[in-house]
C-alpha cells in the first residue's frame, strides 16, 4: 500500500505499530510515503474533508463495500466480514474539547491485512481513548483487530459511565415524583432522558445483532483473530445491553407514574373549575332575571331591592351547594 507524499486529505493521525514492546510511532504527512514491510498501521480520517472518498478509492486496496462503509454518513451500526475484510460502523459518543458528551456519533472502519482504517465526522471519545492507549502502552496491540476490539471495549466502558449518570438523574426525578412535587416539571425533565435511552437501546441492539451475524460467517471470510474478538465483544455488549434494558424499563415506569400524577393533577383542576361553574350558575340566572328590564320585576320600587337581590343570589349559591352535597359531588 503506497500513499502519496503530499498532504493526505482528512488525515487526523497515522500510527505505525509493532508486536511486542516496541512503542507505536506517529507518522507525520511527510513520512507517509512508502510504508515499511513490518508491523501494522492505523490511519484515522475525518469525513469533513470532501476529498477523502476519492483519495481512499485511489489507493486501490479496498473493496467497494469497504469504501462505501468508510465514506458513508450511515447512522446505523453494522459489522460485516467478506474475504478477510472487516468493515462497517460502530457507535460512540462525541467528544467536545476535553470531555465526552451524550451525543451519539459513528465510527466507520475497515480492517484488512496490516491495516485498520477509521473515519468519523465528529471527534469521538472511545477512539481518542484508544489513541492514548496506543501511545502510552507499548505491546498492548499486536494486530489491527486488537485496536478494533479495544474501541468496542472503550465504548462499553463509556456506556456504563453514561448509565451511571442517567441513573443518578432518574434517582433525583424519582424522589421528587414520589414526593408529589410538580409532576409537569419532572415530565419535561424526563423526556430528554428517555429519548437518549431509547436511541442508545436501539443502537446497542443493532450493534449486538450485527456482531452475532458477523461471528456466524464462514471462518475463511473472517480476518485472522476475529472469531475470538467477536466472542469477547459480544459478551461485553450483552452485559451493556442488560444495563440499558434495565434503565429503559425504569424510565418507562417512571414516565407512567409521572403521567398518572399529571392526570390526577389535571382532573383535580377540572373538578375545582366544574364546582365553581356550578356554584356560579344560579347567581348568573338571578342577575339575568333582574336584568331583563321588563315591567313587574320584584324589588323594582323597593328601597332595599338591591340588598334583596343580593340575598337571592346568596340563597341560590347555598341551594346549589346543598344540592351538590346531597348528591355526593362536593
Amino acid at each position: 500500500m503506497h500513499l502519496p507524499a503530499s498532504q493526505i486529505p482528512g488525515l487526523v493521525w497515522a500510527y505505525h505499530l509493532h508486536e511486542g514492546s516496541t512503542p507505536a510511532r506517529a507518522l507525520p504527512d511527510d513520512e507517509v510515503k512508502t510504508l515499511p514491510g513490518e508491523g501494522f498501521f492505523w490511519f484515522h480520517f475525518s469525513l469533513a474533508d470532501a476529498r477523502l472518498p476519492a483519495f481512499l478509492e485511489s489507493l486501490g486496496v479496498l473493496p467497494e463495500a469497504a469504501l462505501v462503509a468508510l465514506t458513508t454518513h450511515e447512522t446505523h451500526p453494522s459489522v460485516n466480514v467478506d474475504e478477510g475484510y472487516l468493515y462497517g460502523t460502530l457507535v460512540d459518543y462525541q467528544r467536545d474539547f476535553d470531555q465526552s458528551t451524550r451525543e451519539i456519533g459513528f465510527l466507520h472502519y475497515a480492517v484488512f491485512g496490516r491495516f485498520i482504517v477509521t473515519t468519523r465526522l465528529h471527534p469521538l471519545a472511545s477512539v481518542d481513548s484508544v489513541r492514548f492507549a496506543v501511545e502510552k502502552t507499548p505491546g498492548k496491540f499486536d494486530t489491527p483487530i486488537d485496536i478494533f476490539e479495544q474501541i468496542v471495549a472503550n465504548f462499553q466502558r463509556s456506556l456504563f459511565g453514561l448509565v451511571k449518570e442517567i441513573t443518578a438523574d432518574l434517582n433525583v426525578i424519582e424522589d421528587a415524583v414520589y414526593s408529589n412535587r410538580e409532576p409537569l416539571k419532572h415530565q419535561k425533565e424526563l423526556q430528554p432522558l428517555r429519548r437518549s435511552i431509547v436511541r442508545l437501546h436501539r443502537h446497542m441492539r443493532t450493534l449486538l445483532t450485527a456482531m452475532r451475524h458477523a461471528a456466524a460467517a464462514e471462518e475463511d471470510e473472517m480476518p485472522e483473530g476475529f472469531a475470538d474478538v467477536s466472542a469477547r465483544s459480544t459478551s461485553r455488549l450483552e452485559a451493556a445491553g442488560h444495563e440499558v434494558d434495565a434503565l429503559q424499563e425504569r424510565a418507562r415506569l417512571l414516565h407512567e407514574e409521572v403521567n398518572s400524577l399529571t392526570s390526577i393533577e389535571t382532573n383535580r383542576h377540572l373538578y375545582i373549575m366544574s364546582v365553581m361553574t356550578v356554584l356560579i350558575m344560579p347567581p348568573t340566572l338571578v342577575t339575568g332575571f333582574f336584568g331583563m328590564n321588563t315591567g313587574g320585576l320584584p324589588f323594582q320600587k323597593d328601597d332595599l331591592g338591591t340588598v334583596s337581590a343580593f340575598g337571592a343570589i346568596g340563597v341560590s349559591v347555598l341551594l346549589a351547594w346543598w344540592l351538590l352535597r346531597r348528591a355526593g359531588i362536593f
